[in-house]
């Protein structure tokens, strides 16, 4: 296994072989080490393909905000269950739109936002 070097950290490399049927192994190593189960995603990042462990709960950092939120809002019970569960199933969207966007900043192909853009000021 090589170990190479990009941007200063260091990144272990493999060449795998892909089957007549395009199924791939993923090297045993890999595999503990992000500890995968039995699916993974797989994402089509500009030139390359992304595979990463899929995790059970998406958004879980956001559970106390999520509810505290819907709390206010007047839901409780079944209700503020089934409403958590919708919220919590729109976070990972959210941060992938935002995460595709600063990319695409980056590249300077749109604008970018300020940190006070997107939150405003303490102010307000």
């Amino acid at each position: 296994m090589e170990t190479a070097v990009k941007g200063g950290n260091p990144m272990n490399r493999k060449t795998i072989r892909i089957s007549e049927k395009r199924q791939l192994t993923i090297p045993q190593k890999f595999f503990e080490a992000l500890g995968f189960s039995t699916e993974a995603e797989c994402i089509l990042r500009g030139n390359e393909i992304v595979l990463r462990p899929v995790r059970e709960q998406g958004g879980g950092e956001f559970a106390e905000q999520i509810l505290a939120d819907l709390i206010a809002q007047g839901f409780s019970g079944d209700q503020l269950l089934t409403e958590f569960k919708k919220m919590q199933k729109k976070v990972r969207p959210a941060v992938e739109a935002m995460l595709t966007q600063a990319e695409q900043a980056a590249r300077g192909e749109s604008e970018s936002s300020s940190y006070e853009d997107v939150f405003g000021t303490e102010e307000e």
